[in-house]
């Protein structure tokens, strides 16, 4: 027993004293930890400063019923109990009896109010009781804080976000993804909690350890107008020809800056939604969107002209035993190349591009490489693959006899939207590449902290005389009437663009469905805006051509663009007479002078020359408006001598 009693003595001496501090840490760490405090993630802004992604705190007001004493828990329990029933609904009653019982049962940990927000906090910490704090009052406050979306399901996945699963691992899409690391996060913050009971901690104190520092807010390039516009757009069309997914994209020409992206899935339910950013992420054979590039590779080289007449036969010719088919039965016969490109002959391309480079191969591909068709984009947005160009020097690198002839209509290479999207807006720049721009500038409150500027890829592609050609061919193709996009021909606004029909699954005709694209600008003459529109899947028996499936979505959006947004933003004469404008004005004028207190007709006027109008005669004018507004009923009718002050009621549709 003697020896035993020595053993517990020097244990207990080197528990106190040899081991002692690593106990108390120990303990401590048990009963009190740091907690972080996340910082506010950046806002995310529109071009324009719309309000795109946000984060918005969340809070959960808790009680501690332990903390404040006796005298004061009873002089404020009442008042408590009573702010509280006009919160919630129930009764004073009901709410003094649930905290008294709280504090019989030593809760330290009281749940008043979860989830509310930053106004419902300030009401409920004024609240008697809780407004005297954390130490005499028991207030507990825990912060969390919810990443939304303003414009909804609208450009989603492209304004992006970064999500952690259970496990800790990352996701990160979109814009929000690509630079919330960099910029949006901010740095986090601490606060000690000591713990009160199983699973439950409670804050030492009111003041943080370390106080969080919000990120920056990030102003984009999208214009939510146009993000508007391009979206519906694009749902109208899938939802049409009931087709898998499709994306669009608008970029602004000098700059590169992009002004819209939607990129719309169907589920298993038959909804679209944002699901991936196929411009981005998904690379597919072009199809004829390719044979812009082929022949500004042939006209650069000179080995070919756009009068140079091909054979396109009965609309096939083989190659190695494989038939490259026209779509249109028959086939055009003997045609020049610009007409070729115009009807998007199959035949007639592949026959000039055949003629041009068969005995050397490369010299083409070399020329699609000089116009940095085999690089990517480097985007920071994640996801974006390498180009697919075939090449007869490079073992494995997809070149087989009868390569080139595929490639020269847009099968066998691979690009995704975007790359194909930047070759055509170098065309409309007039041979200038730029890079794609998702980001304007990063602020922090009112001070740019990272401005981001144009950034060019290629200074000129090609020559201007090749670029000439191909814009002109381009313009034909909306322009002529045997062009593959005459039915988007509009007498108010001018384009110019390249349908593409592309096979998909062909290997497998079971599978075999169809990638319908159109990519181009506007307006022809002096590009402000260039375009893709991209479709997959749709519903063959409803149609599957890109100037049926594609085209239509181009034309909707730049019409929109042209008729709601203005495409130069300067006036350059204050005297311009419109005929239309000066007939509507001198009749308004009339009406005005002649009506002093008889009821004019005001119907088929605009709502709002309606209104200045009656309100001018002083009586009162309220409006019902729905749709363009314009006038359509008016309750007086004309003729009736008005009386001052009189309610008019328009409804206007």
């Amino acid at each position: 027993m003697f020896i035993f009693g020595l053993a517990v003595a020097f244990k207990l001496f080197s528990i106190q004293f040899l081991q002692g501090d690593k106990y108390k840490a120990l303990a401590t760490e048990r009963v009190i930890k740091n907690v972080i405090i996340p910082a506010n993630r950046g806002n995310v802004y529109s071009v324009k400063g719309n309000l795109l992604a946000t984060s918005i705190p969340k809070y959960d007001i808790r009680f501690d019923a332990l903390t404040p004493t006796s005298k004061t828990f009873e002089k404020y329990l009442k008042p408590l109990s009573d702010s509280l029933s006009k919160y919630t609904g129930k009764s004073s009653s009901y709410h003094e009896n649930e905290i008294r019982r709280a504090r019989l049962l030593r809760n330290r940990y009281f749940l008043i109010a979860r989830n509310v927000g930053y106004s419902e906090y300030i009401r409920l910490r004024n609240f008697p009781l809780l407004s005297l704090g954390a130490f005499k009052g028991g207030l507990i406050v825990e912060q969390t804080t919810k990443r939304e979306h303003p414009m909804g399901g609208i450009a989603q996945r492209s304004i992006g976000y970064e999500r952690f699963d259970e496990n800790g691992n990352v996701t990160r899409a979109g814009i929000d993804g690509a630079f919330g690391v960099k910029y949006l996060r901010g740095t986090d913050g601490q606060r000690k909690k000591q713990q009160i009971g199983k699973g439950q901690w409670k804050p030492l104190n009111d003041a943080n350890e370390i106080d969080p520092k919000n990120g920056y807010d990030v102003y984009t390039t999208i214009d939510v107008n146009i993000q508007d516009i391009a979206h519906h757009a694009l749902l109208e069309q899938l939802e049409k020809y009931k087709a898998d997914h499709g994306c669009v994209v608008v970029m602004e020409t000098k700059t590169g800056e992009i002004r819209a992206i939607s990129n719309l899935g169907r589920n298993s339910d038959g909804y679209y939604y944002e699901r991936l950013n196929y411009a981005i992420g998904e690379s597919h054979e072009s199809g004829s969107t390719f044979k812009l590039m082929a022949l500004t590779a042939a006209l650069e080289d000179k080995v070919i002209d756009t009068s140079d007449v091909v054979d396109t036969e009965k609309g096939i010719i083989y190659y190695y035993g494989k038939a490259v088919r026209d779509s249109h039965h028959g086939g055009y016969g003997k045609i020049t190349v610009s007409k070729a490109f115009e009807v998007s002959s199959n035949t007639g391309i592949v026959r000039a591009i055949d003629k041009g480079y068969a005995k050397n191969p490369s010299k083409f591909v070399d020329r699609l490489y000089s116009m940095n068709l085999n690089s990517d984009l480097k985007l920071p947005l994640i996801g974006e693959p390498k180009p697919i160009i075939p090449d007869p020097r490079i073992k494995n690198g997809r070149w087989s006899g009868i390569a080139l002839q595929w490639m020269a209509y847009g099968y066998g290479v691979s690009f995704t939207p975007l790359q194909t999207l930047t070759f055509y807006n170098a065309i409309a720049n007039n041979g200038e590449m730029v890079k794609p721009q998702f980001l304007r500038e990063v602020k922090e409150f009112d001070q740019v902290v990272v401005p981001f500027e144009k950034e060019v890829i290629n200074k000129r592609i090609c020559s201007e005389e090749t670029i000439l050609k191909v814009q002109k061919l381009l313009k034909n193709v909306v322009e002529k009437k045997h062009g593959t996009g005459h039915k988007l021909y509009s007498e108010n606004f001018s384009m110019a663009g390249k349908t593409g029909t592309c096979q998909k699954d062909y290997a497998n005709k079971d599978k075999l469905s169809y990638i319908s694209s159109f990519a181009g600008y506007f307006p022809a003459e002096n590009p402000k805006y260039s375009c893709i529109v991209v479709i997959h899947e749709p519903d063959k028996s409803v149609g599957y051509y890109g100037a049926d499936v594609s085209g239509p979505v181009f034309k909707k959006i730049a019409q929109k663009i042209f008729t709601d947004t203005p495409i130069v933003d300067e006036v350059k004469s204050l005297n311009v007479k419109i005929a239309s404008v000066e007939k509507e004005y001198n009749s308004y004028y009339k009406t005005a002078q002649t009506y002093k207190t008889i009821m004019p007709n005001v119907i088929g006027l605009p709502a709002m020359d309606a209104l200045a109008l009656l309100e001018n005669m002083q009586v009162k004018v309220k409006v019902k408006l729905e749709g363009r507004g314009i006038v359509k009923k008016q309750s007086i009718e004309q003729n009736i001598k008005l009386k001052n002050n009189q309610l008019i009621v328009l409804s206007a549709s």
